[in-house]
C-alpha cells in the first residue's frame, strides 16, 4: 500500500474512532442528555457537550443557516486537506494531515447529522480546565496541526549548498 492511500487508510480509522467513541458515550454509557457526566478518575470525566461553534466554542451557530455554513466551510477545509494529502510528499505530514481530516470528517457527520458536534472528553484539575470538552476529531486534529507546526518549525530540511534560500 502505498504512502498516499496508508494516509487515507488512518484518516477513515481517526474518523471510525471519533464515530465509535461517540456512539459509546451517547448510547451504552448512557450520556444522553447535555451536561450528563460520568465521573472517571479525579481529573478526567466523560461529560455530554453540545458544541454548535468550531473549535475553543468560537463561532457559534445560531441558526441552520450558521450550520449549514459551518459545515460547507468545514467541508471544504476538509476537501482541501485531502488534495494537500495526495501532494504531500513526507509522510509524517501526510499522518498529520490524515489525523485532521479524520478528525474533521468525523465532526462533519456531527453537524449534518445533529446540528452540533458531540464533545464528551473532559480534562480537568478541580475547577480548571486547560481545554473545552472535546472529543476524539478534536484531539487528532489538534495533534495533527501541532504535529504539522514542530515539523515546519524544527524539521525544515537545509537548502542545498550554492543555493541562495532567499531568492
Amino acid at each position: 500500500m502505498g504512502n498516499r492511500a496508508s494516509a487515507y487508510l488512518f484518516a477513515l480509522i481517526i474518523f471510525a474512532a471519533d464515530q465509535i467513541s461517540k456512539w459509546f458515550v451517547t448510547g451504552p454509557l448512557g450520556l444522553v442528555l447535555e451536561g450528563q457526566q460520568l465521573k472517571l478518575i479525579p481529573i478526567f470525566d466523560l461529560t455530554r457537550v453540545h458544541n454548535y461553534g468550531i473549535s475553543l466554542g468560537l463561532a457559534q451557530a445560531q441558526n441552520d443557516t450558521h450550520r449549514w455554513l459551518l459545515v460547507a466551510v468545514t467541508a471544504a477545509i476538509a476537501l482541501g486537506v485531502a488534495w494537500w494529502i495526495r501532494k504531500e510528499e513526507q509522510r509524517g505530514d501526510q499522518l498529520a494531515l490524515a489525523m485532521i481530516l479524520g478528525g474533521a470528517l468525523g465532526n462533519i457527520v456531527d453537524r449534518v447529522q445533529f446540528g452540533y458536534v458531540v464533545d464528551f472528553l473532559d480534562l480537568h484539575f478541580g475547577s480548571w480546565r486547560p481545554f473545552y470538552v472535546f472529543n476524539v476529531g478534536d484531539a487528532a486534529i489538534s495533534i495533527g496541526v501541532v504535529i504539522l507546526l514542530l515539523r515546519a518549525f524544527l524539521l525544515r530540511e537545509k537548502a542545498p549548498e550554492g543555493t541562495n534560500e532567499h531568492a
